[in-house]
């Protein structure tokens, strides 16, 4: 008798139809009822199941048999923030020359011919360092960013999981859009904004932040903390559809990759391929937004009345075509951040399990 009432782990596997756990009920195992009835010689007896653990225990023991294991939010902050800030000190020139770019408005004569030469003059004016210009600003969003987007889209996908820890690709898009949501507003719409001011600054001839503190501290004595929040409708947009985008697309081909084994390893390489494809997506889906986005948040911002009038000058002005200035550099520098993103998360991960304990 005492095997049939063995208490449930997470090594011990899901319940089978013939033997009795914690949680059961004799109506879901009546096989095991048989077992007990024949045990006793044919004589009558009366199950009590043991009181039941609660839904999310379960689902977090369950999740942690088979597939991809529930991350503990906590890691997931940690981890993402170790791989934002890592992956922004390897990225950062590409966001440089693509803010360039769209800061090159054609309405007044454009100084860059193409990527190449914005990087010649950009070099030959300031050095190799001038490639760098505004690195603290998004050095010091990168990591609350990260570390915000992929919390977020733990606490969010948790629940949602079935028992073997699959995220439907509904829920994924879902999650992506809320991770997207939380780090816009709590991270990146300032930061962005005190970047975008920061580069456009170095284009004039006279310059007039120091550094990052104190281009902060003139922006909000100029403009007040409304002035870090200039093009927030969309940052919203941006980021929301950005994320939501890339954790569909990943957890798309993860779901793929993996097919009816959900414990299946995935190789870094193998992770950072999907993680390419879901940044090229995600560029292609929503460049007309960061191109809106980084004009609201420019210096000439005073210009437009609204994120819509700002899309219709553009669009009235420069034609279709200017909503996908910066989409090359753009493109390039995506893809290997959201590959270099969700391969180091991942790695960071899966070495906080080893030494940090959380189930």
């Amino acid at each position: 008798m005492s095997s049939l009432y063995k208490p449930f782990s997470v090594s011990e596997g899901p319940c089978k139809d013939a033997i009795l756990r914690r949680g059961c009920t004799p109506q879901q195992h009546p096989e095991a009822l048989t077992r007990i009835a024949s045990a006793g010689g044919g004589s009558t007896r009366t199950f009590t199941p043991i009181p039941q653990i609660y839904p999310g225990q379960r689902n977090l023991a369950a999740a942690a048999i088979g597939g991809r294991k529930i991350t503990h939010p906590w890691k997931a902050i940690l981890a993402g923030g170790i791989a934002g800030g890592i992956e922004i000190c390897i990225t950062f020139p590409t966001e440089y020359v693509k803010t360039q770019l769209q800061l090159d408005e054609r309405a007044n004569p454009p100084r860059y011919r193409g990527i190449g030469d914005c990087v010649k003059l950009t070099v030959q004016d300031h050095g190799l360092r001038g490639l760098y210009r505004g690195l603290s600003s998004l050095l010091y969003g990168s990591i609350p960013k990260s570390a915000v987007r992929f919390g977020t889209f733990e606490v969010l996908s948790n629940p949602m999981r079935d028992a073997t820890g699959r995220l439907d690709n509904k829920g994924s898009l879902l999650c992506g859009l809320g991770a997207g949501i939380a780090e816009a507003v709590l991270v990146v719409c300032p930061m962005e904004t005190v970047k975008v001011k920061f580069i456009h600054d170095q284009c004039s001839l006279r310059p007039r932040y120091r550094g990052f503190f104190h281009g902060v501290r003139e922006i909000i004595r100029d403009q007040g903390v409304r002035g870090t929040y200039q093009g927030l409708t969309a940052t919203l947009l941006k980021q929301g559809s950005n994320q939501a985008i890339r954790f569909y697309v990943m957890n798309l081909l993860r779901n793929w990759y993996k097919g009816d084994d959900p414990s299946r390893d995935m190789h870094p390489l193998v992770t950072a391929m999907f993680g390419a494809t879901a940044g090229a997506a995600s560029v292609f889906g929503n460049t007309p937004l960061d191109v809106v986005k980084t004009r609201m948040q420019g210096l000439e911002a005073h210009r437009y009345k609204s994120t819509m009038d700002c899309a219709f000058q553009i669009l009235k002005n420069e034609g279709p075509q200017a909503f996908y200035k910066g989409t090359v550099p753009r493109l390039g520098r995506v893809c290997l951040d959201v590959a270099i993103v969700f391969v180091l998360y991942e790695e960071v991960v899966k070495l906080l399990n080893n030494v940090w304990r959380t189930d």
